[in-house]
């Protein structure tokens, strides 16, 4: 079935008396569209400091020595990434959550196909992360900075959680909800979607910027076949926890086995 003949799996429908265009680059602005901007940033720097492969990226680092301030601190960067979330959601209009499909009506179909999507996404692209460390084309990552507190795990759990949240509501459902509103062919929002996931993840380097774009451009033909954003979610939550928590579990159990 061609993608394109699928009517939009989000309800689009031009808001009156709104600009789903204006819309869109606000709440990308307040989002993951300025993540990108500082994403592009970071990479430059990083290009001009030293060999790619040579440097480490920390994803969910400490953000105070005192524990109980790291927590809140922690808890708040979890909590402030989803107001543009709620905004979205807003815009979308009533009924929004049972239109693109995340109304927890078929957790039966969600969640297997999540972890179906998990696995044949997560094992080519940890093939990609380390094929592009080794040539040079990525940063290391380490998705852990938050230590050994006793809060780690936790703070993890939700980090993923947020992130899937976020990612899978703005740039699935909002961006097409929006750029079909204003008329955009499917395979030009397609792209559009893939090449922004992949440009707020260049801090980690050209491998982390095609894995995520591959991954975006996927997500979209999947919420446009089915329309349900759901199994994205659950797909997304399942990637972050193996490589938050895994890689916290691996360094405290067996950190021989980390770079």
């Amino acid at each position: 079935m061609d993608p394109a003949s699928v009517p939009a799996a989000s309800g689009v429908r031009e808001p009156s008396g709104r600009r789903p265009g204006v819309e869109l680059l606000l709440v990308l602005g307040v989002s993951l569209g300025q993540s990108a901007v500082y994403s592009v940033v970071s990479l430059a720097d990083s290009l001009t400091r030293a060999r790619l492969n040579q440097q480490t990226q920390t994803l969910n680092p400490t953000q105070d020595d005192r524990a109980v301030f790291d927590l809140i601190y922690q808890l708040l960067g979890i909590a402030s990434p989803l107001v543009p979330v709620l905004l979205a959601l807003y815009l979308m209009g009533p009924g929004v959550l049972r239109r693109i499909g995340m109304d927890l009506r078929r957790p039966g179909f969600d969640i297997p196909f999540g972890v179906l999507l998990a696995a044949c996404i997560g094992i080519p692209g940890l093939a990609l992360y380390f094929g592009a460390v080794a040539l040079n084309l990525n940063l290391q990552v380490d998705t852990s900075g938050i230590g050994p507190q006793w809060y780690a795990i936790p703070v993890l759990v939700l980090s993923a959680a947020r992130a899937a949240v976020q990612e899978e509501v703005i740039v699935v459902a909002f961006l097409l909800d929006r750029l079909e509103s204003k008329g955009w062919r499917f395979w030009s929002v397609l792209l559009t979607s893939a090449l922004l996931r992949g440009s707020y993840h260049l801090y980690q380097g050209f491998g982390g910027f095609v894995g995520n774009a591959i991954m975006g451009a996927v997500f979209v033909l999947v919420y446009r076949r089915w329309g349900r954003l759901g199994p994205l979610v659950a797909c997304h939550f399942i990637l972050d926890l193996v490589s938050f928590v895994g890689y916290d579990l691996l360094r405290q159990i067996a950190p021989q086995l980390l770079p």
